[in-house]
């Protein structure tokens, strides 16, 4: 689309580091034998001639169809990541070795998910063994961590001003002015089941048991292992390492930073459900720490009213008792979006329409038949952390797909303005950072036609 083209391999924006999760596919293809050598020099860094095909696995891995590029162009984005990560280093750029080696086995662990064994990954590579593999593994992710972080630093540094965005809009020829899809605006009533209080206090006592328990010497982790009802840290013992800046909920940093080393807290209570803390220890301003979450039982019948409930809510508003948007200010559950009257806000652009298109493929089948003020029957659904509602929606607005407008679509085309003076605040960064830096290119690839003047002519 106009100005915003760019040719395929330019101005990525690499992920955190590179993602080397090969299909089997890829491990099934018979290697080249080639003799490998430094074709460019960017800084402190090297590209081999090996680092070109490995660019290639990588692209093939993720489904990108390869047949049409080129060696000069994966070499010369080679030359755009060593010279991100040298400039990065130079800046002060830190990227820890606890934060690669943690990235790298979280990696290394899907690999060997995808092809069965560590020694398969190892012979890929061509390496001597598993030692010398995380070796080159940690350097290529340090170095696409360093990219990721330096591109992120050139770009988080421009800002456009709406003046920008107005002339920005205004360039674009009318025969290029991009389309929109079809969007909708949705609002939601949620009901949740209540808890009642005996349910509650059977928490409350679990907690004290397993306190007691603790205290008398039995192993907290173990009791993490077997009780607790947060997934996301039972792997680990129920370890999370918090200052007062993590974000976590007010409660419970609250407790945290109220413990000494070795304290147990009492039950409390989260939007989550019931901790117990214990404090392992306190590092200046942070604190390591293991909790047990039990989250109260929701009764068969507590799911019953709630779906009761929120049917009393929609027959008021399908009779024109009530609005949606009243109706979602007096009863639902759902903090987020109570005060906006239900309206949902989509978390990509953080407007309230949604293309549907790219919309979430659950909340899109739940909208799809629905039309303009009409209200859905009551839908089960589920958070993330396994807790279920009932919900009823309904749409508000519907645009048909369009041709950007300036005033209804200020924030999609701001974003795009946006990403339009990234591009050039990188072209500009390498431009000058190229003429900075100590290069060197083979003279095989010198007859390469490289984006940037990496031959500096």
């Amino acid at each position: 689309m106009m100005r915003l083209k760019t040719r395929n391999l330019k101005f990525i924006n690499k992920p955190l580091a590179l993602l080397l999760l090969v299909t089997t596919s890829v491990f099934a293809q018979p290697k080249k034998q080639k003799v490998d050598g430094v074709i460019g020099v960017v800084g402190d860094y090297v590209v081999l001639d090996s680092d070109i095909d490995l660019e290639y696995i990588q692209l093939k891995a993720q489904g990108v169809d390869t047949k049409n590029i080129t060696r000069c162009e994966l070499f010369g984005k080679q030359l755009e990541d060593k010279l991100y990560a040298h400039q990065a280093i130079q800046d002060s750029i830190i990227v820890t070795d606890q934060e690669v080696n943690d990235y790298m086995n979280q990696q290394i662990d899907a690999m060997v998910e995808q092809v069965g064994s560590i020694e398969k990954v190892v012979n890929y590579y061509n390496k001597k063994d598993e030692e010398d593999f995380r070796s080159f593994f940690f350097d290529v992710i340090k170095m696409n961590k360093l990219t990721s972080q330096m591109q992120k630093k050139i770009v988080d540094e421009v800002e456009i001003t709406p003046e920008e965005v107005r002339n920005f809009f205004k360039e674009i020829p009318q025969d290029e002015i991009p389309m929109f899809g079809a969007e909708v605006e949705v609002a939601q009533i949620v009901i949740k089941p209540k808890i009642s209080e005996q349910e509650k206090q059977n928490a409350i006592n679990k907690l004290k048991g397993i306190r007691k328990e603790v205290l008398e010497g039995a192993s907290f982790y173990s009791k993490v292992v077997l009780n607790t009802d947060d997934k996301a840290s039972i792997g680990t013992g129920g370890f999370y390492k918090i200052t007062r800046k993590t974000p976590f909920v007010k409660e419970f940093k609250e407790v945290a930073f109220s413990l000494a080393e070795g304290e147990i807290s009492e039950p409390f209570e989260t939007e989550f459900g019931y901790h117990i803390i214990l404090v392992e220890k306190i590092k200046g301003q942070e604190i390591e720490l293991r909790h047990i979450l039990i989250k109260p039982k929701v009764t068969d019948e507590a799911l019953k009213q709630a779906k009761a409930d929120i049917e009393i809510i929609r027959e008021k508003i399908v009779k024109g008792e009530i609005s949606f948007e009243d109706a979602a200010k007096a009863s639902s559950d759902e903090k987020e979006t109570k005060n906006n009257g239900g309206v949902l806000f989509n978390p990509q652009t953080m407007e309230t329409k949604f293309e549907l298109t790219k919309m979430d493929p659950a909340l899109y089948n739940q909208i799809v038949d629905l039309k303009v003020g009409e209200v859905s029957l009551p839908y089960l659904d589920q958070e993330e952390r396994g807790d279920k509602y009932y919900k009823i929606l309904t749409i508000n607005n519907k645009l048909p797909e369009h041709k950007a407008d300036y005033a209804s679509d200020y924030l999609k085309i701001k974003e795009l303005a946006l990403r339009d003076k990234q591009i050039k605040a990188i072209s500009k960064w390498m431009e000058e950072k190229i003429q900075e830096t100590y290069i060197k290119i083979d003279k095989d690839y010198q007859e390469c036609d490289f984006t940037s003047n990496w031959l500096k002519k």
